[in-house]
């Protein structure tokens, strides 16, 4: 009697612990908030009175203008490469779509990316210009900038000024 006493136990406990897992209300699971990379910066035609430096003063923002975003991984391999378009007042806004990082620290976008000016769509200022080191690529620098929703988050790195400069700059504006 001991023995059926004890399997009746169990298996009025295991009804009990069912019938409770069952009657619990599902708890919706919380949606993890999607983090993206993005990049920003200005595009501008230089003013010949400022070729070969990295004066800004008198530049004027460059619409449509194509600037390349590429980053590689620790070990040099590009983890990813695309081209955006500035908007009408120069201002590039890119999100990394399908940037990801292998290594947290080294494939970090302040140290695995950079930005170049690739196209002007102005035949009167089509050259690239060295500025903020475009010609190599520039760098990224966080400035504190995010932006923040109940499911996404996107952190904004920022490329200094680009930069384009007119073919008729005589040597002598420098």
């Amino acid at each position: 009697m001991a023995g059926r006493h004890f399997s009746s136990l169990s298996l009025l406990l295991l009804l009990v612990a069912f019938s409770y897992t069952q009657a619990t209300p599902d708890v919706p699971k919380t949606a993890e908030k999607k983090i993206e990379v993005v990049v920003e910066a200005m595009v501008y035609c230089q003013s010949c009175d400022h070729f070969g430096t990295w004066s800004m003063i008198g530049a004027k923002p460059i619409p449509s203008a194509k600037v390349s975003v590429t980053c590689k991984s620790y070990n040099g391999h590009v983890s990813y490469y695309k081209v955006f378009e500035t908007d009408k007042n120069g201002y590039l806004y890119a999100p990394l779509e399908g940037f990801k990082m292998q290594h947290s620290v080294l494939d970090h976008p302040l140290h695995a990316c950079y930005v170049k000016p690739v196209w002007s769509p102005l035949e009167s200022c089509s050259l690239l210009s060295n500025v903020n080191y475009g010609i190599n690529g520039a760098p990224l620098r966080y400035e504190k900038k995010r932006l923040h929703g109940s499911k996404y988050e996107a952190v904004i790195y920022a490329a200094g000024p680009l930069a384009f400069r007119p073919s008729e700059c005589s040597q002598t504006h420098h």
